[in-house]
């Protein structure tokens, strides 16, 4: 699973699979002056099972074929290790690289310090924060606009693990964060009287207020001036990112112009996703940083997944009727709108709810027909400029949706439950089912102590369960059928196309640099939208109960495979490439086809069971 592994270096590996033809040592990972800011960091490789390995002259334990895989600390800065067998002997240079901005030595901010970075812009009122990491006991502010802001120096907070660390249970806060941190806010107004300035002071955070004449057009402040003064000296240095108020008055609009537009709860890719603007949504800007764009209802999207509507002002619509629309495989919901809103979904055993956002209802009649998945619709203005629709289900299992504009009218697609032809001979009679292995071609994937790479042992399993879902009477689709790229992107698309009753993306996992891989092993599911939980939850127990694999745990994961909305599409890690020992069930012909029964029999009986 590449996205928690990145360790593949392919060189590396030819090396390595050379070496093995000779019966030589190897080490697959970390490859030689390898950087990481990990504080640990596991070996991985192999070598013949006679004789010992030792690191740094102390005997490692290794699996009984000669495979091993233990861990190490690191200290900051350059690590040397020491690898041998027998005559033979490998040296690897590891880096730890520090996560903390470095506390400057004398008169200087740290590099790369000073906040805002980049360009940012926002309304009257709102606050506009400045950082800077500098010596202790030194006088910060910044001059912007005529005024200055006092930086106040802050307490050490905690310092929050990557989500990373939730794989490996590593996932506590530590008291790391460095001293010297100084932090201020202003507020910019519009009143109408010349720019004055005042402050206030809340806490350990001082506030200035600047006040800024309405001219109808948004205000370039300019670039922020920090100045730093130290047992009587000064020295002072530019902000990276000018700092731009919007006039209310004139706020630009854009439109969506992806296919699915990505919607965050910030402005990075850091910053959680939330549900995706279908093309051609249109929504007022109301802030900026970088290239990010805060959008009225509250999401940053990336300004490259946009166009500005020139002229254009802030939209707003309301909504009278609701229309239903019954398909063969669909009941498809039609919501006339003036303009493309910005919308929310969210998922619940028994429901599908709906949020438009800048919208007001008018509405007073709702065709609600008999359907195959909807028992009643509910709606309420929740807020102002915010009708939400609740979809009352009859059954649990949810079967995939999907969002589009069609002019401005929007439609809900709910897919109807699949029916299986002949329960009775074979239990996935007339079921589409999509398999993905994972990675292909250049994308390797993770490794095995030996070299063997992920991307193959994906594509073996993943047809030997085709041949066994077949058995049962399954449509089985395979996103890739040999050893080629294929990319996420397209994988998504693939699966929004057949529109199978289930998705799976089959892989083999690995651990961050710190993660234990001497003892963390097992199966896995990853899930993320609701629709898509029960069956995660549902192999994984069946596998880990029918087959003895050890439980890795089931994960909500904002994965790409796990993201697409067409159908429930989960991720399954079958076992640990990382795992000397569990490698050896991983790449075993006998127990790569147990899997594929068991995962068989258990789809058969979850299609069972949700019926």
């Amino acid at each position: 699973m590449k996205k928690l592994v990145g360790l593949v270096i392919l060189s590396l590996i030819v090396t390595s699979s050379v070496a093995l033809a000779d019966s030589s040592l190897v080490v697959v990972f970390p490859n030689t002056n390898y950087q990481t800011s990990a504080e640990k960091i596991f070996f991985l490789g192999t070598a013949p099972s006679d004789g010992q390995v030792l690191v740094n002259g102390k005997p490692i334990t290794r699996s009984k074929a000669g495979h091993f895989a233990p861990s190490f600390p690191l200290q900051l800065g350059d690590n040397l290790f020491t690898v041998r067998h027998q005559n033979q002997e490998l040296q690897i240079k590891v880096t730890r690289l520090t996560t903390q901005p470095q506390l400057p030595q004398g008169l200087a901010f740290a590099k790369d310090s000073l906040t805002p970075a980049a360009d940012i812009a926002r309304l009257p009122g709102e606050l506009i924060c400045f950082s800077a990491i500098a010596p202790s006991n030194a006088s910060v502010s910044v001059n912007l606009a005529n005024q200055t802001i006092a930086l106040a120096p802050q307490p050490i907070k905690a310092q929050l693990p990557n989500n990373l660390a939730a794989l490996t249970g590593n996932n506590q806060p530590a008291n790391q964060s460095i001293a010297g941190r100084y932090e201020g806010c202003t507020i910019a107004q519009k009143p109408d009287s010349p720019i004055e300035s005042s402050s206030l002071i809340y806490g350990n955070n001082i506030f200035s207020s600047a006040l800024i004449p309405d001219s109808g057009k948004n205000i370039d402040l300019g670039k922020p001036e920090f100045r730093l003064t130290l047992n009587g000296q000064t020295v002072t240095q530019s902000g990276t990112g000018k700092i731009e108020i919007l006039t209310p008055i004139k706020l630009p609009v854009v439109e969506v112009t992806a296919d699915s537009g990505v919607a965050r709860t910030g402005p990075s890719t850091d910053h959680s996703r939330l549900t995706p603007l279908p093309k051609g949504t249109r929504a007022t800007v109301t802030g900026k940083e970088g290239e990010w764009l805060r959008l009225d209802y509250g999401a940053w999207i990336n300004s490259k997944e946009t166009q500005v509507l020139p002229g254009a002002i802030s939209p707003r619509t309301i909504i009278r009727s609701v229309g239903y629309r019954q398909l063969p495989s669909a009941t498809e919901i039609v919501f006339p709108l003036e303009v493309p809103v910005p919308v929310r979904v969210q998922q619940s055993d028994r429901s599908f709810s709906l949020t438009l956002y800048n919208t007001t209802a008018q509405t007073d009649i709702v065709r609600t027909d008999d359907s195959p998945l909807i028992s009643r619709l509910d709606w309420q203005q929740v807020a102002p400029g915010q009708v939400k629709y609740t979809f009352n289900l009859k059954k649990s299992q949810q079967w995939g949706y999907q969002l589009r504009y069609e002019g401005t009218s929007l439609v809900l697609a709910l897919r109807h439950p699949p029916i299986i032809k002949d329960k009775t001979r074979k239990p996935l009679s007339g079921i589409k089912i999509l398999l993905d292995p994972g990675h292909g071609g250049k994308e390797s994937g993770a490794s095995g102590p030996t070299g063997y790479l992920e991307k193959d042992v994906n594509l073996v399993v993943s047809k030997l369960l085709r041949d066994e879902l077949v058995k049962r009477g399954a449509t089985v689709v395979l996103t890739r059928e040999d050893d080629k790229e294929v990319s996420l992107g397209e994988r998504q698309v693939i699966i929004t196309k057949e529109e199978p009753a289930i998705a799976l993306s089959i892989h083999h996992n690995s651990l961050p640099d710190d993660g234990n891989a001497e003892k963390i092993k097992g199966f896995a599911a990853f899930w993320y939208n609701t629709q898509a939980h029960s069956l995660a939850l549902f192999l994984h127990n069946y596998v880990v109960k029918n087959l003895g694999r050890p439980s890795y745990g089931v994960f909500w994961d904002n994965l790409a495979l796990t993201r697409p909305t067409a159908a429930p599409s989960v991720l399954l890690e079958l076992g640990f490439m990382s795992n000397p020992n569990e490698f050896e069930q991983v790449v075993n012909p006998q127990e790569q086809k147990k899997m594929a029964k068991v995962l068989a029999d258990g789809i058969s009986e979850w299609f069972r069971k949700v019926q």
